[in-house]
């Protein structure tokens, strides 16, 4: 054949395809947005990239993130488009914004402002409300180009609230009616496209007033229903996050199996090593263990790296959050803080006032954990020391750590910021972590990709499996990470056309440099509707990122091309 065979062809690069197996030198031609050929290719490509030195793989699916408000606004989905992540999968947690009518809309921002720290202002000024039900939303979605991929899930709260109005919020039980309609309307949304249902049952979800989520009250009868619902059409899977605490564990255990039984779809749920009991996630490995041999098809979302918070001046939180003297000048930009911060009379005021009303934060409780707060670096150090905890560290130089905090606060220009890790860090290491992540029944995930915005940035979990498990701490071989992060995640949601880099699947790959990736600190940019503040990290080692064959990101920079697209629902694979 003469001229151009193939659309793209990625050129000498070692292919790991995403199937686990072992690494190996090939091309990949891809034509019409998908893989055609794997191996020495003859044919020419109107683009040839040269991959030699580097490492060819699928893109990555990210199934726990929280979009669904920059997706109305935002055809870029930073930071993950910037990670590999080719694909995300957004309402998780129980929490987004469809169904609902216009009375709700300030209850629904209020929720996800207060379970996923993003700023009501900018979501009351950026979502258009173009829609009331789930398929006008997903229409709405549709209508804006993106850099990657993205399936939408149907969440609880909003199905309570458009089914049960006040009750919803009182945390109501749901009367018959009221189920009924969250199962039809739960029902209609996966026929509409939504790739799945999500609820929380976590103390942890709160409104940004401290009340509870409005699915926390929902009882056993009401889930399994609407997961009976999700079940009869065929499609759609199920997610759920929870405390896990001792006193309810064999209940949530109980339920999950209910829900995942009545659904017959696949359901996942979220798991960490919590420090005050490092061994409680081996029950829910051992459960995932019980309930996968009697046919059930579960997964346990893990994370890639010890979840906690960042804390720093222009954070929403930092140690002297509700401290007067420092409120006196917060409003100031962060470089004039820093300045004013330096002078000698206010520096004294501020560490004499010291932690000032943490009880009436939320999050307050960690403003003092000296002991487990780390300064967070450049490159970060997810799996410090801990003997460079800030009160290691304080008690060696003979200070206080409040002191110490204070200098780092308003070190680099005010851009000084900590890290403190609450789960999956434990005893020093992320051992636990690794434990979850090699599970057979486990998928990377909880990166929270759009979420908690002023105190978290775990958008490049994806990243930090490539860089620190497989490339600095060796623990894993690049294979299965990537299986896990591309293939393992696809299957777990349903979405089998993608994922792997084999004839016939969509072609979503990167070109990696894995010895020059090099994770970035997160930086704070005021780029959200009405100015609002959002953490962003970036990545060295991501040469090219293809979305359906078309180039997104070179070195991470976006080309401006715009080929993703909403996926309404589960996709089969290549026949």
């Amino acid at each position: 054949m003469t001229g151009n065979e193939h659309d793209l062809v990625v050129r000498g690069g070692t292919v790991v395809d995403g199937t686990g197996s072992q690494p190996f030198t090939a091309d990949v031609a891809v034509r019409d947005g998908v893989v055609v050929e794997v191996g020495r290719v003859s044919g020419r490509g109107h683009r040839e990239v040269d991959a030699d030195g580097a490492l060819v793989m699928p893109g990555f699916v990210d199934v726990h993130t929280h979009y669904d408000g920059q997706a109305t606004w935002d055809s870029r989905l930073q930071p993950s488009s910037w990670h590999g992540v080719t694909t995300v999968v957004m309402g998780n947690c129980g929490v987004g914004f469809a169904p609902a009518v216009p009375a709700d809309h300030g209850r629904l921002i209020a929720l996800m402002e207060g379970v996923e720290d993003i700023p009501g202002v900018a979501l009351t000024e950026g979502l258009a409300w173009d829609w009331q039900s789930f398929p006008e939303y997903l229409d709405a979605l549709e209508r804006r180009p993106h850099d990657l991929d993205f399936a939408a899930q149907v969440p609880h709260a909003a199905l309570r609230v458009r089914a049960m109005g006040d009750r919803a919020a009182a945390h109501a039980l749901a009367t018959d009616e009221e189920v009924a309609l969250m199962a039809k309307l739960a029902a209609e949304a996966i026929e509409a496209g939504a790739l799945g249902f999500t609820t929380s049952r976590t103390l942890n979800h709160k409104t940004r007033a401290g009340e509870l989520t409005p699915s926390y009250a929902a009882g056993r009868e009401e889930l399994v229903a609407i997961s009976r619902a999700v079940g009869q059409t065929g499609r759609g899977v199920l997610q759920l996050v929870t405390d896990w605490d001792d006193d309810t564990i064999e209940t949530d255990f109980d339920l999950i199996a209910s829900m995942a039984s009545a659904a017959g779809r696949p359901m996942s749920f979220s798991l960490g090593q919590s420090p005050s009991y490092p061994d409680r996630f081996r029950k829910a490995l051992a459960f995932l263990e019980r309930a996968n041999a009697d046919g059930l098809r579960l997964r346990a979302q893990v994370a890639a790296r010890g979840i906690g918070i960042l804390m720093g001046l222009d954070c929403t939180l930092n140690p002297f959050a509700a401290n007067p003297a420092w409120l006196r000048i917060s409003h100031l930009p962060i470089a004039e803080q820093a300045r004013a911060m330096q002078e000698p009379a206010l520096r004294e005021e501020i560490l004499r006032l010291g932690i000032v009303d943490a009880e009436n934060i939320i999050g307050g409780a960690l403003l003092d954990r000296f002991e487990i707060m780390f300064e967070l670096t450049d490159p970060p150090d997810y799996e410090p020391d801990p003997a460079s905890t800030i009160a290691n560290r304080a008690a060696a130089r003979g200070i206080s750590p409040l002191e110490l905090a204070y200098e780092i606060l308003v070190s680099d220009g005010g851009r000084g910021m900590f890290y403190l890790p609450f789960t999956n860090y434990v005893d020093g290491s992320l051992d636990g972590c690794a434990e979850m992540l090699g599970h057979e029944f486990t998928i990377p995930g909880l990166s929270d990709g759009g979420a908690h915005v002023g105190t978290i940035c775990d958008g490049s979990f994806p990243t930090t499996l490539l860089q620190h498990w497989v490339r600095d701490r060796g623990t894993f071989p690049v294979e299965m990470m990537v299986a896990r992060q591309a293939r393992a995640t696809a299957e777990a949601v349903g979405l089998l056309d993608r994922g792997l880099l084999t004839p016939g699947h969509k072609a979503d790959l990167l070109v990696v440099d894995l010895d020059g990736m090099h994770l970035h600190k997160p930086e704070m940019h005021h780029d959200l509707p009405a100015g609002g503040r959002r953490l962003l990290q970036r990545a060295d080692g991501y040469r090219h990122t293809f979305v359906s064959g078309v180039e997104t990101y070179t070195d991470g920079e976006a080309t401006g091309e715009l080929p993703g697209q909403l996926v309404r629902g589960d996709r089969p694979g290549p026949r």
